[in-house]
């Protein structure tokens, strides 16, 4: 058996132990919650990271489509970036899947099922998914600070507004201001 089907045939003890190392980087309270509590209302952010590796696992399975991978990436990394991680720590998850096959498929590997090019293989795939993700959590962060430049713009022309040292500008058109045609 190759390591395309060991990794298809066990696709959710894999992807449940994915899930729980990925939430072992964070702080130990955290962790438990996000571990145990499945409910999607209860637990939105454990929820969306469990099914958003889901997919992930299954797009890996089909190969590097940066398309296809992106929008479940994208479901991790959005939680992920808000979060008071830096950007190594936000995809390090991305590098728990090498781990995860060398621990699940030892005993293929050491009997040589699995051989060594199909791990360095896999080690590939996971690396280019890997940029792949960083490349997803700069544009988050990027749309993050642009939010907040915003707002702080918006705060800051509304303080002006208040203390009345800033006006609207009336529209204008060819023939003078709005409303005197």
């Amino acid at each position: 058996m190759n390591l395309g089907d060991l990794l298809a045939r066990d696709r959710e003890r894999f992807v449940k132990k994915w899930f729980g190392a990925l939430v072992g980087t964070y702080p130990p309270e955290t962790a438990r919650f996000l571990g145990k509590e499945s409910n999607q209302f209860v637990n939105p952010v454990g929820h969306t990271i469990y099914h958003g590796l889901d997919g992930l696992y299954g797009e890996m399975l089909r190969g590097m489509d940066s398309e296809k991978l992106r929008p479940w990436l994208d479901r991790i990394i959005r939680v992920r970036a808000v979060q008071d991680f830096s950007p190594s720590q936000a995809v390090a998850f991305m590098f728990l899947p090498k781990g995860l096959v060398r621990d699940m498929f030892q005993e293929h590997i050491q009997t040589q099922q699995v051989s060594s090019e199909e791990l360095a293989s896999f080690d590939l795939l996971i690396d280019q998914i890997s940029l792949l993700a960083f490349d997803v959590y700069m544009q988050c962060r990027e749309k993050l600070y642009e939010l907040k430049v915003n707002e702080l713009k918006n705060r800051t022309f509304r303080l002006l507004q208040l203390a009345g040292l800033a006006a609207e500008i009336p529209e204008f058109r060819a023939e003078g201001p709005k409303g005197n045609t």
